[in-house]
């Protein structure tokens, strides 16, 4: 059974629970995102493809999305250990389909975005990179920036290794709510 038709050369990235009158965060690597609320997708069939939600230039990817939460900040990680954290708030409601805005200003210091998750002050999330290496830490260790911040150093990396993902830990505590 398929539940969603996938163009070739696509892949399915993640997926998300929502209200139906969410607004929702996609982030690309090149590090440009766009904000829109989930009412401007229209429902389709379970076999659809769906409809563009950011316009990707060139070799650009999606690389995350995440659903705007109250009290939550938007954590984005580069592919060479650097992230930030940024207040929901700095990103402006768009059009879907649009081009986006800088959400981390892209250089050879960061790399490319790896991954991106709506994160709160005492969430922690895993770092995982390319040779294996994983390292937990708490975001609140994560400074605060805006939009167009390169970030800080998230994780020492080794060599030519890169940062692969982010994501969070789920605590058993909060596998016990997400179950009921």
């Amino acid at each position: 059974m398929n539940a969603i038709g996938i163009n070739e050369g696509d892949r399915l990235i993640t997926v998300k629970l929502t209200t139906g009158h969410d607004e929702v965060v996609l982030i690309s690597n090149s590090g440009l995102s766009i904000r829109f609320n989930e009412e401007n997708v229209r429902s389709m069939g379970r076999t659809a493809a769906g409809v563009r939600g950011i316009r990707l230039g060139g070799k650009d990817r999606l690389v995350a999305a995440a659903i705007v939460a109250k009290d939550s900040t938007l954590l984005v990680a580069g592919e060479n250990g650097i992230g930030k954290r940024t207040n929901f708030d700095e990103y402006r409601t768009q059009s879907r389909g649009g081009k986006g805005i800088i959400t981390m200003k892209t250089t050879a210091k960061t790399g490319g975005v790896c991954g991106a998750l709506a994160v709160k002050e005492n969430d922690e999330i895993m770092l995982i990179t390319f040779g294996g290496q994983m390292v937990r830490t708490g975001v609140e260790h994560i400074r605060m920036t805006g939009r167009n911040a390169q970030g800080v150093k998230l994780i020492n990396l080794h060599g030519d290794d890169r940062l692969l993902a982010i994501a969070p830990v789920i605590s058993e505590d909060d596998e016990g709510e997400t179950a009921e």
